[in-house]
C-alpha cells in the first residue's frame, strides 16, 4: 500500500514545465526506503537525482495557469501534501529575445518574433490580449528586440539588425524615432520621460523626446545584448550576458556612474521590479536557471520562478507574471504588483 510523504520544502514554488524544482521530505524515511517518487497532479515529475528524502525533479507538462496539488509516496501518486503554482502557456511560435511588454491603456501583451539576423519574417509583432486571443500586429520591423512603452502609452520597439528605435502606433503604423545606435538592443524610460537604449557593443545612449541621442554610459559588451529597467530609485539597471558565470546587474546613477547591484548570475536577461523594490532578473543562480528575485538592497537572491531557456518577464496589472521564453510565453498567477 502506498505510503504518502509529508513535504516540508518545493523550491521554488513556481514554474514552467521542463522547469527544475527541488522536493525535500520532513518526517525520514526507512533506512531501505526507495529513492522519492514525485506526482503533480496526476503526472510524475522526471526525476533528475534523488535519495529518500530529497529529489530534484523537472516540472510536468501541465497547462493549469494555477495553484495544483504535489505529492511524495514511495509507489505511485496520492493526494497532495503541498502545492506548487504552474504556469499556463499563452502563446508559442514567438521569438522573444528579451522581456515582452504590457500596453498601459488596455492590458495587452505585446512580444516578437524577431527572428534570426537579418531575417525578415512576415510577422514580427504578435498582440496578444487580456482574455488570450492573438492578433499578427506587424511585419514592419526586422529583427525586434525590445519593447517599451512611454508615460503617455506611446509604443517603441528597437531593432537590433539596423540600430533604429521604431515608434509603432495603434494604426500599426511603423515610424523612425532614433537611429545610429549600434547594435540597438534594451530599451527604458525614466520618470522624466527620456528614453535609454543598450547597444550591446558596450554603450547606452541617451535619447530625448525628438529622438536625439547621445552616448551616456559605458560598460562591458555583451555576446547577445543589453536589458534594461529603471528601478523605484530612478536608476537605471542593466544586464548583459557575457562568457562568464558570474555576471553582475548594473546600476547607474543619474550622472551614467556604475555600481555593482548583485553579482553571481549566469547568462542574466530580462528584468523587471515590483512595487516592494525587488528586481527579477532572467537568469542562473547556484546553477539553476529560472527566475531569480534580487532584495531591494541587493543582499540576498533566490530563484522564485523554475523554468529553462527564459529570456525576460512582466507583470500585468493583474498581478500575474508573464515569462518569456525563447520560443513561448507563459503566465503565472503570483499575485506580485510590477512598477507602474
Amino acid at each position: 500500500m502506498d505510503k504518502a510523504r509529508t513535504i516540508d520544502l518545493i523550491d521554488p514554488g513556481a514554474g514552467i514545465p521542463g522547469g527544475e524544482v527541488a522536493i525535500e521530505c520532513a518526517n525520514q524515511s526507512r533506512n531501505d526506503a526507495p529513492p522519492l517518487n514525485v506526482w503533480f497532479e496526476n503526472q510524475p515529475a522526471h526525476v533528475v537525482a534523488a535519495t529518500p528524502d530529497r529529489a530534484m525533479v523537472l516540472v510536468p507538462d501541465l497547462d493549469a495557469g494555477a495553484a495544483i496539488k504535489v505529492s511524495v509516496v514511495e509507489d505511485g501518486p496520492a493526494q497532495g501534501s503541498a502545492q506548487f503554482v504552474i504556469a499556463k502557456k499563452l502563446a508559442n511560435g514567438v521569438h522573444p529575445v528579451t522581456s515582452p511588454a504590457f500596453d498601459p491603456a488596455d492590458g495587452s501583451l505585446f512580444v516578437t518574433r524577431s527572428g534570426a539576423r537579418g531575417e525578415n519574417v512576415p510577422v514580427s509583432l504578435v498582440r496578444i490580449e487580456p482574455d488570450g486571443r492573438q492578433e499578427e500586429f506587424s511585419g514592419d520591423i526586422t529583427n525586434p528586440t525590445s519593447i517599451a512603452f512611454d508615460r503617455t502609452g506611446r509604443m517603441f520597439v528597437s531593432s537590433r539588425l539596423d540600430g533604429t528605435v521604431y515608434r509603432v502606433t495603434p494604426l500599426k503604423e511603423v515610424v523612425v524615432f532614433a537611429s545610429d545606435l549600434g547594435i540597438a538592443t534594451g530599451l527604458a524610460f525614466n520618470r522624466d520621460g527620456d528614453m535609454f537604449v543598450g547597444d550591446r557593443s558596450g554603450a547606452i545612449y541617451r535619447v530625448n523626446e525628438i529622438g536625439a541621442a547621445r552616448p551616456w554610459a559605458q560598460l562591458e559588451p555583451s555576446v547577445s545584448a543589453f536589458h534594461l529597467a529603471f528601478g523605484p530609485d530612478d536608476a537605471l539597471y542593466v544586464t548583459g550576458p557575457t562568457v562568464s558565470s558570474f555576471d553582475a546587474v548594473t546600476r547607474f546613477d543619474d550622472d551614467g556612474e556604475p555600481t555593482v547591484f548583485y553579482r553571481g548570475l549566469g547568462r542574466p536577461q530580462g528584468l523587471a521590479f515590483d512595487r516592494a523594490g525587488n528586481l527579477y532578473v532572467a537568469a542562473s543562480l547556484r546553477g539553476r536557471r529560472g527566475i531569480v528575485r534580487i532584495s531591494p538592497d541587493g543582499a540576498r537572491a533566490e530563484i522564485v520562478v523554475a523554468g529553462m531557456n527564459l529570456v525576460g518577464l512582466a507583470f500585468s496589472a493583474r498581478g500575474e507574471m508573464v515569462v518569456a521564453t525563447n520560443d513561448s510565453v507563459y503566465s503565472l498567477p503570483l499575485g506580485i504588483n510590477g512598477t507602474l
